[in-house]
């Protein structure tokens, strides 16, 4: 028997937080649970279906090319909703949502005309923007390896995804691949009203950084 909505939010939030309890990349379950409040905040204020934007806000990072070792798209989320014996043409409609969700590059349009896709998107790239963004950043450039900065290193704006996600650069340098970039790509108001303050921050951190650095 099919589950119903919210039993399906249920055992898909289990489901998900068993797999992300202990992740230490900065892409932990307290970021879905965050991504999951924010984009439920958007959802109602810009009018979008809610139960498809907490269901693919709970999903949308198992299948996360930074976390996972397979290539396949959506395999984990595919496999996760069949076994919940969720409707393929569902199915089929979360996928699309967290399809568009990842920022894949500076060059890379990921504009999207789907509502929850855009909602979602816009809290997703909310957790990687002020204090809790760079703390993040560093969280995952840590877990890789890479250094907090060099100055013989330039940033880059890449132009493809392969690019993006094959890159190595310091730490610092993702605030300008990407996390200085995000205000502008904001596509909800409230998200664009919301992105101003934490892109202020990041702005006076980078001031911080570089003063520290030069003292």
């Amino acid at each position: 028997m099919a589950l119903s909505n919210n039993e399906l939010i249920k055992v898909t939030e289990k489901h998900v937080r068993s797999i992300f309890e202990n992740e230490g990349s900065g892409h932990d379950w307290w970021h879905i649970h965050r991504v999951r409040s924010m984009a439920l905040k958007l959802a109602q204020a810009e009018g979008a279906d809610l139960f498809l934007v907490e269901l693919a806000a709970l999903l949308h990072d198992i299948d996360d090319y930074k976390l996972t070792n397979h290539s396949q798209p959506n395999k984990n989320t595919i496999e996760w909703l069949n076994a919940c014996q969720v409707d393929q043409k569902l199915i089929l409609i979360i996928c699309n949502i967290i399809e568009g969700v990842s920022f894949k590059g500076a060059q890379v349009d990921t504009s999207t005309s789907n509502q929850e896709c855009k909602v979602l998107q816009d809290a997703d790239r909310l957790d990687a923007m002020g204090a809790i963004g760079i703390a993040r950043t560093f969280a995952y450039g840590g877990s890789r390896s890479r250094a907090l900065y060099d100055p013989a290193i330039a940033p880059i704006s890449h132009d493809s995804f392969k690019s993006y996600q094959t890159s190595s650069a310091p730490t610092i340098n993702h605030f300008y691949e990407k996390l200085l970039l995000l205000k502008d790509l904001m596509q909800t108001n409230t998200g664009k009203r919301l992105a101003e303050k934490r892109h202020e921050f990041m702005l006076n951190y980078l001031d911080q950084f570089y003063a520290e650095w030069d003292s």
